[in-house]
């Protein structure tokens, strides 16, 4: 048996890039998909619940326990880069989120001393848009999800 997919949001600083996200999510998916947020931070945290996440917890053990039970991840690429959100992700949470079996929809927004190449630079709101259509098209796909929960 199947069990419904769990979407995790990660974010830090204020959470508003997840805050939006999770709104989108919202949106644009059936109400029953389960959205879990991670922040860096309380603050971020609690942005991101006011979206109308379905649970979420902050730092790093949070991160460490409970990532494995997430299908998707939808970060902006800070949250797999040690020390991103000005020190506040710990190399623990990026080892964490970028080991997960979860797949990773990760935006490519710029961190200091990060470039990338093969990205065309895009408004957030586009970047966000590309993601959702990217979460929708695993999910009605059927994918299989991590069941190891």
């Amino acid at each position: 048996m199947r069990k419904k997919p769990v979407i995790a949001v990660i974010d830090g600083m204020g959470g508003n890039i997840g805050h939006q996200i999770v709104s989108q999510l919202r949106r644009e998916l059936p109400g029953d998909i389960e959205i879990m947020v991670f922040g860096t931070n309380s603050a971020a945290t609690a942005n991101m619940m006011k979206a109308r996440a379905s649970r979420g917890a902050t730092g790093e053990n949070a991160i460490r326990v409970s990532i494995s039970q997430a299908d998707i991840v939808v970060a902006p690429i800070a949250a797999v880069i040690p020390n991103s959100y000005l020190g506040e992700l710990t190399a623990g949470m990026a080892a964490a989120i970028s080991s997960s079996r979860a797949r990773k929809i990760l935006l490519p927004l710029g961190q200091l001393k990060v470039a990338f190449v093969g990205v065309s630079h895009q408004p957030l709101p586009h970047l966000m848009e590309e993601a959702i259509d990217m979460v929708k098209q695993i999910l009605a796909n059927g994918e299989e999800v991590n069941t190891d929960v």
